[in-house]
């Protein structure tokens, strides 16, 4: 790192510098098989990657979790989004209904006192993540790359009164394309924690066994598209279709598994 590079300066109160908490572990890639739709495939490394974060959504602060685990569609590697889980009520809808993106309610207490840093994430009375560091300071900035990222764009048929069948729109992947520089970027030695919730079932479901790393990052957002890809198999999916809240996680009408 230069000696005369800078962190990143804004206005005070200015929410548009806050840094992005990146968090990344090892699980099971069985763990991570069991939670993908046939079509989409574990990815070369078994990782599952949490990003912590407060950035304004279009013009207001929008305090968010998101949960990904590398996997592979159509031979391109990326990551399979399980769920951003925010505190902006009216950015959930409307983005599920336009492109698919797995948003649904949650609490983020997420901040940063000189070095420490803290994250919570809750959800239905559930906190069902934790982090507590300290940055060690500016490390070189990753060089520019291309994130792909997996969303699910489908609409079950109208059924009132009996069982579903069927589709309204068959299930699309869509395809989050996104450029990224970095602008800044701080080691951070903590500890991610995973706590029981039937809501967010990170701690069963994709159980840590190793974690691999954590950082602040600062990006610069270079370039993003979203487009709808390939479909999926309709009857294949139908058993993901079912799934909690407005994540990817595996429900049953919206709610945790009974059992």
């Amino acid at each position: 790192m230069s000696e005369t590079a800078q962190a990143p300066q804004g206005n005070t109160g200015d929410i548009i510098n806050w840094p992005m908490l990146k968090v990344h572990y090892r699980t099971d890639p069985e763990a991570i098989a069991a939670l993908l739709p046939p079509g989409i495939t574990v990815g070369s490394e078994p990782n599952v990657n949490i990003t912590v974060y407060n950035f304004p959504v279009p013009d207001v602060p929008e305090y968010g979790v998101v949960t990904t685990v590398n996997a592979d569609f159509n031979g391109m590697e990326g990551e399979y989004t399980l769920g951003y889980g925010i505190d902006q009520e009216s950015a959930i809808f409307i983005s599920q209904e336009m492109n698919g993106q797995p948003k649904y309610p949650a609490i983020i207490d997420y901040h940063r006192i000189g070095p420490m840093v803290r994250a919570r994430c809750t959800h239905q009375g559930y906190t069902f993540l934790e982090f507590e560091g300290m940055s060690d300071g500016p490390v070189d900035p990753m060089a520019e790359f291309v994130q792909n990222e997996w969303w699910i764009k489908s609409s079950r048929a109208v059924s009132i009164g009996g069982p579903a069948t069927g589709y309204d729109f068959p299930p699309h992947v869509v395809h989050v394309a996104s450029k990224y520089g970095t602008a800044w970027q701080e080691s951070v030695s903590g500890q991610l924690v995973l706590r029981d919730s039937p809501w967010d079932p990170l701690s069963t479901k994709l159980p840590m066994r190793e974690q691999l790393s954590a950082y602040l990052w600062w990006p610069i957002f270079l370039d993003r598209t979203v487009t709808l890809s390939d479909p999926l198999d309709p009857d294949a999916f139908l058993p993901f279709a079912d799934t909690i809240s407005g994540s990817r996680w595996p429900g049953e009408n919206g709610a945790p598994p009974r059992g």
